[in-house]
């Protein structure tokens, strides 16, 4: 039987009273650990929390994940991509699989898609790495690029991105849908030819949905995205890339590296992708 659960109190209670065979604990956060510690399995995979509230691997599968995330010369040296250590994780070989996409609404448009490509910019990245979301003039620019290709463009991100969205719109008449569910959001993403986004959820959607893809950088270790040869990574230029900094110092190469990657170079690669459907470049 599949079932599933959305993380609330009620959930975790209705959890902690079954018995599970197989447990797969891959988050490594505190909360997720705790509640993979307290529920009832015959074997436990990915992480936990030790008696001191470190997050610990469950067992010798989970060891090297955990470790390129301990030290940082492990991580940088770390060749392995994300989808590849999951299975490792697991205790299983990736064998080429590919995402699975449970069903989602299609949201009516307030606009006719046209014969020109329709490109979504998923401008947000999330709150918590704030230093690898790209300028708002900078996706003001790439706009502006792209509708003097007469492309169709289109916003996305979620509340975080709402009002950033509104200001987008409202300076450059991009499109933008507002606030949906996450079911209408990966919808939303199904008539778009190609989406520019950052390291969030919505490169998973657009892998799922097996669309061409730009993948903005700088502060991962590019090898951890495998993009199921859908597009390519950008990256500004700057000798300490994959820094995993939540914000940026005075040690940075650049007050913020993001603003170096340019709406020209975006523009170039989206080109590459339309032009050439069956060519793409992994990394520049």
């Amino acid at each position: 039987m599949n079932r599933v659960i959305n993380y609330d109190w009620k959930s975790v209670q209705a959890l902690l009273a079954e018995r599970f065979d197989l447990l797969l604990s891959l988050d490594k956060e505190h909360h997720a650990c705790a509640l993979a510690n307290r529920i009832d399995a015959g074997e436990k995979k990915g992480f936990l929390l030790d008696k001191n509230g470190k997050i610990v691997p469950a067992d010798r599968d989970a060891e090297r994940k955990w470790l390129t995330g301990v030290f940082d010369d492990l991580m940088k040296a770390n060749t392995k991509h994300y989808v590849e250590e999951i299975f490792e994780i697991c205790g299983w070989q990736w064998s080429g699989e590919k995402y699975i996409l449970e069903d989602y609404v299609v949201p009516a448009l307030s606009f006719q898609k046209g014969f020109k490509p329709l490109i979504g910019l998923n401008t947000g990245a999330g709150s918590i790495w704030p230093t690898r979301i790209w300028p708002e003039k900078s996706w003001l620019d790439l706009i502006a690029k792209l509708q003097e290709r007469e492309y169709q463009v289109l916003l996305l991100g979620g509340p975080d991105e709402h009002e950033k969205n509104l200001r987008l719109a409202s300076m450059s008449g991009a499109y933008y849908e507002g606030q949906k569910t996450f079911k209408e959001f990966i919808g939303l993403m199904s008539p778009c030819d190609i989406v520019v986004t950052a390291v969030t959820m919505a490169l998973h959607i657009a892998i799922a949905l097996e669309k061409k893809i730009i993948l903005l950088n700088n502060i991962f270790n590019r090898h951890e995205f495998y993009l199921y040869g859908l597009g390519t990574v950008i990256e500004p230029d700057v000798p300490c890339k994959a820094c995993y900094k939540r914000a940026f110092d005075s040690r940075c190469a650049a007050p913020n590296c993001m603003e170096l990657v340019s709406a020209d170079a975006v523009i170039a690669e989206i080109k590459k992708l339309l032009h050439n459907p069956d060519i793409y470049i992994e990394r520049r």
